[in-house]
């Protein structure tokens, strides 16, 4: 209802109050002339400026209640699922670069992840499954996320199986093996990141913005490399409380009935 009423005028004084390059900061990547960009920028964009001055939004930690949300999405073929928890973390906590590759052992390392070889090889429950921590650089504000598709049919043993492996995760912690090959293919992605000139054009901009240069991803890796299994498994259970999760399902279940989890 509120973008129906949205008018034309009201589309121009947003961009004219808001948008503008006076402020702004480019980052560029590649084999090209910085003297002459520069002096490009300038002719094209140097008195384009904004109205109204930047201002960062203070995003706090929100504690959330844990539970169970289902949303009947009619005469869709798959059905979409979220769990998700917050976590009061900036990504300069002591824990951080530990939980940053537990997730990824749990299932950002995609066909190698716990969820992964559980939902998508073992269970055959779900093509896409994965999930993903992020912190702020700025707020004490951080959320754990996992998400799948799937048939409507498979619900309760997706939900199962996700709430299984989370437990799993905290009970038993993470082996060595696990933990080396986890180290060299996180560790690898960023480098593979950074070979790629619009990957390392945003990394460059967002840490400008952070105050910060590539060092501080040279101290995150070097952090990463030398942790323990064990404190990889304990930094997880002190940050990660699977019994909090919020999980929304998203889905046609006309065709069969939702029925309780144990």
């Amino acid at each position: 209802a509120m973008a129906r009423a949205v008018t034309i005028d009201d589309v121009r004084r947003f961009h004219t109050d808001f948008y503008g390059a006076g402020a702004g900061e480019l980052t560029v990547v590649g084999d090209f002339d910085a003297a002459q960009t520069k002096a490009l920028v300038a002719e094209l964009m140097g008195s384009w400026a904004p109205k109204t001055r930047y201002v960062r939004i203070p995003q706090p930690y929100t504690a959330v209640a844990p539970r169970t949300e289902s949303i009947t999405t009619p005469d869709k073929a798959n059905a979409f699922f979220l769990a998700g928890l917050n976590v009061p973390m900036r990504d300069d906590a002591a824990d951080y670069p530990a939980v940053v590759l537990a997730n990824y052992m749990l299932g950002g390392g995609f066909l190698n992840s716990r969820l992964a070889t559980r939902i998508r090889q073992k269970d055959g429950i779900s093509y896409g499954v994965g999930s993903q921590f992020t912190a702020s650089a700025f707020d004490s504000t951080g959320s754990m996320m996992a998400m799948a598709i799937y048939a409507p049919e498979n619900v309760d043993r997706l939900e199962r199986a996700m709430r299984e492996e989370f437990l799993r995760a905290v009970r038993d912690g993470f082996t060595a093996d696990e933990v080396n090959q986890a180290k060299a293919g996180w560790l690898q992605s960023r480098q593979v990141s950074r070979a790629q000139d619009a990957q390392l054009a945003g990394t460059l901009g967002q840490r400008n913005f952070q105050g910060r240069t590539l060092a501080w991803d040279a101290s995150l890796e070097a952090k990463v490399a030398a942790l323990t299994p064990e404190q990889v498994s304990e930094a997880f259970r002190r940050v990660i409380d699977p019994t909090k999760l919020v999980i929304v399902k998203a889905g046609d279940w006309s065709k069969k009935p939702q029925g309780a989890v144990p």
